[in-house]
């Protein structure tokens, strides 16, 4: 174990000036549902909006999505797309970020982003590996630990030199084997389904008229 976290910590020290990069530059593909149980995280990406239906699972959904002047209010129709994922589109243009179709290796760094009571929250974890176990894990930290019930959902993401910032998966659970904790998340074997979902329901975008666009 004092192996693995040596690693780990000269892992996450080598990896902070590119995340400190994606912190400055990247827009903010966060998206808040407002479905009929409560608010939920949600992410923006190339495929749609995904997030875990513990909001909505159907029907009309408002979220909140956040530009450089603040956030925006918009509406779209929620669908399952498999693996415990559901989608949603927007009717403009929003801030997105591609998929990761594959797991890095265990002691990857990468960037956990979200939002907390409207505020943008960002940390470090680095990814952990069990043979017992498929999707992504990764290994407790204090930010992991902080994170709560309704802050599932937060999104986990690969931070690389001269690569836009990719969706790697959401934070979906805590588990424990044999005295062992990990942080789970729905990764890219999951993540997937949303391509498919969106070749199925795919649509040239219609013209909006929205005078707060103009």
């Amino acid at each position: 174990m004092k192996r693995l976290a040596t690693v780990v910590l000269a892992v996450l020290a080598a990896a902070c000036g590119n995340i400190a990069t994606y912190r400055r530059q990247a827009m903010d593909p966060i998206v808040v549902v407002h479905g009929p149980a409560g608010d939920e995280l949600a992410v923006s990406t190339d495929y749609g909006v995904v997030f875990l239906g513990r909001s909505a699972r159907s029907g009309r959904v408002e979220f909140s999505t956040w530009f450089g002047d603040g956030p925006s209010l918009e509406e779209g129709v929620v669908q399952p797309v498999g693996g415990g994922l559901f989608a949603t589109e927007s009717e403009i243009t929003i801030p997105t970020v591609p998929l990761a179709f594959s797991e890095p290796k265990a002691g990857t760094v990468v960037l956990v982003r979200g939002r907390r009571a409207g505020q943008p929250f960002e940390f470090e974890a680095a990814l952990a590996s069990d043979p017992r176990v498929k999707g992504v894990l990764l290994v407790p930290n204090a930010g992991l630990a902080a994170l709560t019930d309704a802050e599932l959902g937060t999104g986990v993401f690969l931070a690389e030199e001269d690569r836009p910032l990719r969706l790697l998966g959401l934070i979906s659970g805590k588990l424990e084997l044999d005295g062992q904790s990990y942080v789970t998340a729905v990764g890219p074997e999951d993540l997937w389904r949303l391509v498919v979902y969106r070749r199925n329901t795919d649509h040239p975008r219609r013209w909006v008229y929205r005078e707060d666009l103009l």
